[in-house]
């Protein structure tokens, strides 16, 4: 059995945890993000599937393409940030199935189902955009995950040519304190769950 996670370390993944809306101007270095991928990667997604695939906008240039974009309310937190991770998700994950899941023939389960295929990609995809957000708390880094910006321009700008679609974008750094909210209401168990 995994041993409880001790209380600073639920504080900084969730209970503490806060999305960020200015940055302290502080590099994340590319092997920290490197080793953010390596972490993320070994949480579960369906058949192994792991559809998610990730551009990290850290330079100026690239910052600039990402920026007409944006919503408006998203401009100045986003171009601050030292990070915007795009994550996505593959729509031809299902080909990479012989590789990551081996014991079996997955690919078979996806190939001419559609539908199947984009729920799996979206769901999957979503939870490795999570898994990104935890695993870089956890490395010591701030976020502030977004959907505001016009997805289908992010398509075109950044994966352009392949089966990525473009999910949410997460901006990574060191978060400046005087950019949190005041944290909304949570539900309470009952507002959100039953134990049957």
């Amino acid at each position: 059995m995994s041993p409880r996670l001790d209380p600073a370390a639920l504080k900084q993944l969730f209970l503490e945890a806060r999305t960020q809306n200015k940055w302290l101007p502080k590099d994340v270095p590319d092997p920290l993000l490197r080793e953010l991928i390596d972490v993320m990667k070994m949480a579960p997604t369906s058949a192994n599937c792991s559809p998610a695939r990730i551009i990290f906008v850290k330079s100026r240039e690239a910052k600039e393409r990402l920026k007409p974009m944006l919503a408006p309310g998203n401009v100045d937190k986003t171009m601050s940030a030292p990070v915007s991770a795009i994550i996505g998700h593959d729509m031809a994950f299902y080909e990479r199935l012989p590789q990551l899941f081996p014991h079996a023939d997955a690919k078979s389960w996806f190939v001419g189902k559609s539908e199947h295929i984009g729920l799996t990609a979206f769901r999957n995809g979503s939870l490795q955009g999570a898994y990104l957000m935890l695993a870089a708390r956890a490395l010591g880094l701030d976020i502030g995950a977004m959907s505001g910006f016009d997805n289908a321009k992010v398509d075109a700008e950044f994966f352009k040519d392949t089966t990525v679609k473009s999910n949410f974008i997460c901006n990574i750094g060191y978060g400046d304190p005087s950019g949190v909210m005041a944290r909304s209401p949570r539900f309470t168990f009952d507002e959100m769950a039953i134990i049957v």
